[in-house]
């Protein structure tokens, strides 16, 4: 085996992971979970990875023991994916969710060590985006698992019971993706390989590739440990600019806007009538595929053109397209009809994401001073992901008195958002992408 070769074992656990993304949600929603719990459950989501990373990088960090920190990380995935399958409670199954995410977020630092191991630091951009097109596209063909095991299996065996059997499957998958990591996994170093973080949060800001799983679960725990970890917060917040904090400012409004959207989704479509499990994986899916076929065109036009003018425009399709989705349902009654018009909201959904994914990493290198850009977009990571969470627990409660209201405020926070953008990108004008090295 290559020493790549550990890569195809965490392609299927990605798929584990990527089906459960969704699953999870759906089967909280089958037993009975209320729309302000369901937001607890995606915020819990979304705030787990990032301690989870920051422990075993740390670990990873001072011990070398990569390959007993991976096997960890995927035990603790199978034993919440089995602890989801066999309750009905709904609150245990925010806790194995959480857990579960705890995982995959303990696992994405170790993987980045493991994926640099023996190259030099400038291959490392390169590195990273072959790690991310292993778990993005594995992430993809969970989600396509999901579509094909609920739409085939929901009729005969019943919508929970469906669930609950493809919940075995993905702990069965991360439990092989175990066995076949312990087999595949290098060596740990006599000595233990440490890179500095400062070089290694350089590589990341280098990188602008995504995985797929960004379209529906942007915390990027991997990313956040790197880029924050020699941080040091006075003299990072002494050197932020007005932009930058008024760029934040907008970060914090529409990440929580993407969390009140996303938060009680799930339950939303399950309550579409014509929507069963199938199509709601289809529906994200072609979401995630979106994303992922725009993340290089993205990168291009942020060559060419100011990357805070592009975002704008993202956000500002964002904003109209979240309430869209509440809209079409309510005047679109043909099932067939209502599908195919959410399919296309849903594509250009990920095709926003992709350009303000990329665009951010543009934008926080550009205003930032380079002595603190790492630590910059590890601020972005983390506020993001902390803004995404609280937004799913807001977009809960909200969905509580109404749909058409929770997704009509994520629209309006995304639109303060690019309110904000907009005062950036008018403030910096003459700021020119191809000054910033790292954004290359």
């Amino acid at each position: 085996m290559d020493r790549d070769g550990w890569l195809y074992a965490w392609a299927l656990a990605s798929v584990a992971l990527g089906a459960g993304s969704l699953l999870v949600p759906l089967y909280f929603v089958a037993i009975g979970g209320e729309t302000f719990m369901l937001g607890v459950l995606a915020g819990v989501a979304a705030a787990a990875g990032a301690p989870g990373a920051l422990i075993s990088g740390r670990v990873a960090d001072k011990t070398g023991k990569r390959r007993a920190l991976v096997l960890l990380a995927l035990g603790l995935a199978v034993l919440a994916l089995g602890l989801v399958s066999f309750t009905a409670e709904p609150w245990l199954v925010i806790v194995g969710n959480g857990l579960l995410w705890f995982a995959a977020g303990a696992v994405a630092p170790v993987l980045t060590l493991l994926v640099t191991a023996g190259t030099i630091e400038r291959d490392w951009p390169a590195r990273f985006a072959v790690l991310n097109r292993y778990q993005g596209w594995g992430w993809a063909g969970g989600l396509v698992l999901g579509l094909v095991w609920t739409t085939l299996l929901s009729g005969p065996l019943g919508e929970i019971a469906a669930q609950q059997s493809l919940l075995w499957l993905c702990a069965v998958a991360v439990g092989l993706s175990a066995f076949l990591a312990a087999k595949w996994l290098p060596a740990d170093p006599a000595e233990p390989d440490r890179p500095r973080p400062s070089r290694m949060a350089r590589a990341i800001a280098r990188s602008r590739r995504l995985p797929v799983r960004s379209a529906t679960f942007p915390v990027g725990p991997g990313r956040l440990y790197w880029l924050t970890r020699s941080m040091h917060p006075r003299e990072v917040a002494a050197r932020f600019s007005p932009s930058l904090t008024i760029y934040f400012g907008a970060v914090v409004a529409f990440f929580v806007g993407f969390g009140v959207f996303w938060g009680p989704l799930p339950l939303y479509l399950s309550r579409t009538p014509g929507y069963d499990s199938g199509i709601v994986f289809a529906l994200y899916l072609v979401s995630s595929v979106g994303s992922a076929l725009w993340y290089d065109r993205a990168g291009k036009l942020a060559e060419r053109y100011d990357p805070s003018g592009l975002q704008v425009g993202s956000l500002l399709a964002r904003a109209a397209l979240h309430p869209a989705v509440a809209v079409v349902g309510l005047l679109v009654s043909a099932t067939v009809a209502s599908t195919i018009i959410n399919g296309v909201v849903f594509g250009l959904i990920g095709v926003a994401w992709a350009v303000i994914a990329v665009t951010a990493a543009s934008v926080v290198t550009q205003l930032a001073p380079s002595a603190i850009r790492g630590e910059a977009l590890g601020i972005y990571t983390a506020v993001s992901g902390l803004a995404s969470g609280v937004g799913s627990i807001l977009g809960g409660w909200l969905g509580g008195y109404g749909f058409l209201l929770a997704f009509a405020v994520a629209g309006a926070l995304v639109l303060v958002g690019a309110a904000l953008v907009a005062v950036v990108w008018r403030r910096s004008p003459s700021v020119a992408v191809e000054t910033d090295p790292l954004s290359a």
